[in-house]
């Protein structure tokens, strides 16, 4: 059976059947692939739908998009709020970890907070002192007196030298006193018994930490309310010294007063389990006052102004701190018994203990006012605007001066005007890494950073302003006849009056 095919200009047609080019499944037909295709496609948006907003609409459109952005950036706001509130609170206790950790972790370090008091007069004078009491009432110079007296009186002596024998106890203890005091005095300042200190202290370095941890069974030990430091090695050393100067008495100088008083507070449990807290924390405290600052400056939308904030606040808690020490420091000679201790004595002991704890203090407190000032001198102020364009200008002009000498930087200099927000960035980025790894910077150290990278910032300034290529284009030539000099040409000048014949 053949099926039944429609001529064309080039011969019969494929046939017409179902599956012809023209039946109803064909790629011509009504359901072939194209009418697919279309089927497949999404369709045209309605008239209606592609009207364009009217002014209600767009008023509303834009009311909705304002308030998803303000919305926005209050939600920042807060958050960045949050994470400075949190740093400006933990930051003194930061501070006071660090020098602790610095204290228990650094032997070193120990050493050098205990090491003035060895040289501090008036430790000095209350150990002199003390060892020389402890001497002279052992010596017991009544007791000699009176078997002097009795033995002159044994052999006949006269009554009136009996008696003024009896009454040369308070000139001879007195006579003593001041010999003991002498030798004493001589031992204890002397840099023998620096060095002696020293030593002691940097072996006691574990006992020292096991006072702050509750613990005490060497040469520094907590007993009550009170740490001591058992200087029996020093004792020897008088000990020895007045026995050579015919002081035989001095051998019974008591164990029991071998210690010199460093700390006493009736507050020292608490200060231990402080301590234990602090250590914990060590480092990570202040580390993470760092990340609060950086998160918080990230996440608000005006990020110099968080800066700004951040670095007013870090300074004014470092102040607080500051005032803080202050009132411990009086409270703490308030609390010292003169019998145990004199004022002057309790003072330097404190002063020395917490001097690298004020030091670390003023270094943050220089950093945080240094980074206020820098935040703000990138602000749109009007101070600020003349600081920048004031330093502009003066690098500019030495730059110019360079130029006109043959000094010139090229495509060096031009590639760091064009990149000047990078230099700068980089190059205190580079200034605070240094802080950052510098080993217990002072305020001095972040003096002298500061000025180097003012002096770097100075100079990629100037090499900027030199990389600018000289004007080849040669001189405008003058008109003929027109004299020399910046004056109006002749024909330049308006018409006169017209004259009358």
């Amino acid at each position: 059976m053949s099926t039944s095919a429609t001529p064309g200009p080039d011969g019969p047609d494929r046939p017409n059947g179902p599956n012809g080019p023209n039946g109803p499944n064909g790629p011509d037909g009504p359901d072939g692939p194209d009418e697919g295709r279309e089927r497949c496609r999404p369709k045209d948006p309605r008239p209606e739908d592609r009207r364009p907003l009217s002014p209600a609409e767009r008023h509303e459109y834009e009311r909705l998009r304002r308030a998803s952005r303000v919305q926005h950036r209050k939600l920042r706001t807060a958050c960045a709020a949050v994470l400075l509130v949190l740093a400006f609170l933990l930051a003194p206790l930061g501070a006071v970890a660090a020098w602790a950790q610095s204290q228990v972790s650094d032997a070193h370090r120990y050493v050098q907070t205990v090491a003035p008091l060895a040289r501090e007069p008036a430790i000095q004078n209350a150990v002199t002192t003390r060892l020389t009491n402890d001497v002279v009432k052992e010596l017991d110079v009544k007791r000699v007196t009176d078997a002097l007296a009795k033995s002159l009186a044994q052999r006949n002596a006269p009554p009136v030298v009996v008696n003024q024998t009896r009454r040369l106890g308070g000139p001879l203890e007195n006579a003593v006193t001041d010999v003991v005091h002498k030798v004493v005095y001589k031992v204890v300042t002397s840099e023998e018994f620096a060095k002696v200190w020293d030593a002691a202290n940097l072996r006691a370095h574990a006992a020292v930490v096991k006072v702050l941890t509750g613990e005490g069974n060497s040469a520094i030990q907590a007993r009550g309310d009170t740490v001591v430091l058992n200087i029996g090695t020093l004792v020897d050393k008088v000990q020895q010294r007045l026995i050579d100067h015919g002081f035989e008495k001095a051998k019974y100088i008591p164990d029991v007063d071998r210690q010199v008083v460093l700390l006493k507070t009736d507050k020292l449990q608490q200060a231990q389990n402080a301590m234990m807290v602090l250590d914990i924390v060590g480092v990570w405290l202040p580390v993470t006052v760092l990340v609060l600052v950086v998160v918080a400056v990230w996440t608000a939308p005006a990020h110099r102004a968080t800066l700004l904030t951040a670095g007013v606040g870090l300074a004014v808690m470092m102040l607080l701190l500051l005032v803080g020490l202050a009132f411990a420091r009086r409270q703490y000679l308030d609390s010292v018994p003169p019998s145990t201790q004199t004022q002057q004595a309790a003072a330097a002991v404190f002063d020395t203990l917490v001097r690298f704890l004020r030091n670390s203090t003023w270094t943050v407190f220089v950093v945080a006012v240094i980074t206020a000032i820098a935040a703000y001198l990138y602000g749109p102020g009007r101070p600020a605007r003349a600081v920048r364009s004031g330093t502009a200008r003066t690098t500019g002009a030495a730059g110019g001066r360079l130029t006109r000498i043959g000094v010139r930087t090229g495509g060096v200099g031009r590639w760091l005007d064009a990149h000047r927000a990078w230099t700068t960035g980089l190059v205190i980025a580079l200034g605070a890494l240094v802080l950052v790894l510098w080993n217990y910077p002072t305020p001095a150290s972040v003096a002298l950073v500061l000025g180097i990278v003012l002096v770097v910032l100075v100079l990629l300034g100037v090499l900027a302003a030199t990389g600018a290529p000289p004007s080849t284009a040669p001189p405008t030539p003058a008109p003929t006849g027109t004299p020399p000099g910046p004056g109006p040409r002749a024909d330049d000048s308006p018409p006169g009056p017209p004259v009358r014949p």
